[in-house]
């Protein structure tokens, strides 16, 4: 009951909401995420820098990509291939396309919106600015506790499943003594906090990502000349026009949609709680930051997972098996029997920093109903009880159920983004008029915007932060 029901809400009514809004935030903006493509190469390289104590940009999207790069990137991509065929890829791309506007906007919103916490440090996402930018308290309530349900316990204890198992079936590991470790570094990490865990990020997300892509591309290189033809077979089936592929259209177009959404996240209303807490001068610069995640997710490492496994001669129609198996015997078909250990360990690292990043949106979630000490102190040990449990268990009823769950949280914030929408373009075209006068790094000026229920420890009446012009004749689109 729980899988036709999940069937329909993911499959079909969520699609349609991400695809379609997604479709029209692109159109209104003027096709942001493209106008911005190469800006947003440089607002990454901004991101580097230090802000004194509070959190950096950058350190928000590798805490974002922590949770956007995990076993959707292996499997999912994997999963989509095995049913729907090549032609899925391409309808990841599309979806990551619209996607990245998406993402702009409701990251973009999780600035505008988000609160100092007291500590030196931010708060914020869709509850936040649904309780503050629509004034709907009971709205925001509710998306707090689907988010905790959904990302604070249900997916850590998949989680934690899925890569003890995966270590057992590589190195023999006991799933029980695996998951007693997972918990004890977990706990480590979560004493010291949103820094420890962002600093957690900085260091293991470019590693795995990295690895990850330069494994992957070696196999692309050993097989470049194939490559061409692969990319027109990938095009060809999305549009049922090979032969080899033509009874998957109508899977190629469902699953590629469906796991393109839940590898980058566009849209669901998890990725604006860990943008929010970024120290940055403009909320469009988070914003432009947060569509190049979408960006590397997909079309960068999802399309170098989507290739191995269409390159390495393993794959052929009609395969039977799950995404990481798929994945892991694609790879060793090149590179030998290293390659099912390599994707193990990938795994791991994949999975471990999503559990980082969903203890995070818990405990924001959490934050934002109560900030009882008492209370964080429990839900850390209920996550950690979670975390051993969850290895030993298959949680595969309880996934059904978080599916559920987190397809009303993506309906919840959906609707606020449209509701909102007006908001969001405003303070996009605050962005884009800064930039067209020369200014290199635009700065948010809260008077312009005294009609919105602004934090003004968070966005002061006077900016501190001094723009600085560049120097004139550079062209816009070096810009």
């Amino acid at each position: 009951m729980l899988e036709v029901i999940n069937d329909f809400l993911s499959g079909k009514v969520l699609i349609v909401l991400i695809v379609g809004l997604g479709s029209y935030f692109t159109i209104r903006s003027r096709f942001v995420q493209l106008r911005h493509f190469l800006h947003m190469f440089a607002v990454f390289r901004d991101s580097l820098k230090s802000t004194g104590g509070q959190l950096s940009s950058f350190q928000a999207l590798m805490l974002s990509l922590a949770g956007r790069v995990g076993a959707g990137n292996i499997a999912g991509v994997g999963i989509a291939v095995t049913l729907g065929g090549p032609g899925a890829v391409f309808w990841m791309w599309v979806t990551a396309l619209v996607g990245m506007s998406s993402s702009f906007f409701e990251c973009t919103l999780a600035q505008v919106y988000k609160r100092a916490d007291g500590d030196g440090l931010y708060r914020g996402g869709p509850a936040y600015y649904i309780q503050h930018g629509l004034k709907l308290k009971g709205m925001a309530v509710l998306f707090s506790i689907l988010l905790l349900v959904t990302y604070g316990f249900a997916f850590i204890g998949l989680q934690s499943y899925t890569v003890t198992h995966s270590l057992q079936d590589a190195f023999a590991f006991a799933p029980s003594h695996t998951g007693i470790v997972l918990a004890a570094l977990l706990a480590i990490t979560f004493i010291g906090g949103i820094k420890r865990i962002a600093a957690v990020s900085d260091l293991l997300v470019p590693v795995k990502t990295l690895a990850y892509i330069a494994v992957t591309l070696y196999v692309i290189g050993t097989q470049i000349e194939q490559v061409p033809a692969m990319l027109e077979t990938i095009i060809k089936s999305a549009f049922g026009l090979d032969p080899a592929f033509g009874g998957l259209l109508g899977s190629a177009i469902v699953m590629g949609v469906k796991r393109g959404v839940f590898a980058n996240e566009a849209g669901l209303g998890s990725a604006p709680n860990v943008a929010a807490v970024a120290a940055v001068k403009h909320p469009g610069a988070q914003g432009v930051v947060q569509a190049f995640s979408v960006f590397l997710d997909t079309f960068v490492i999802c399309t170098c997972t989507a290739l191995l496994i269409l390159l390495s001669g393993f794959y052929t129609p009609g395969f039977e098996g799950d995404g990481i198996v798929l994945t892991q015997n694609s790879l060793a078909a090149v590179v030998g029997d290293w390659g099912r250990l390599f994707v193990s360990v990938a795994l791991s690292l994949f999975v471990f920093t999503c559990i980082l990043y969903n203890y995070y949106l818990g405990e924001n979630s959490l934050q934002f109903l109560t900030r009882n000490r008492t209370v964080l102190m429990l839900f850390r040990g209920l996550v950690l009880a979670l975390v051993v449990w969850g290895s030993m268990q298959d949680l595969s009823t309880v996934f059904a159920f978080a599916d559920i769950t987190m397809t009303c949280l993506a309906f919840v914030n959906l609707v606020a983004l449209a509701m909102l929408f007006k908001v969001g373009l405003r303070v996009m075209r605050d962005y884009d008029e800064q930039r067209r006068a020369g200014v290199a790094q635009p700065v948010f000026d809260s008077r312009k915007f005294a009609d919105l229920d602004l934090d003004l420890k968070a966005w002061p009446a006077e900016p501190s932060a001094t723009a600085q012009a560049e120097p004139q004749g550079v062209p816009a689109a070096q810009r």
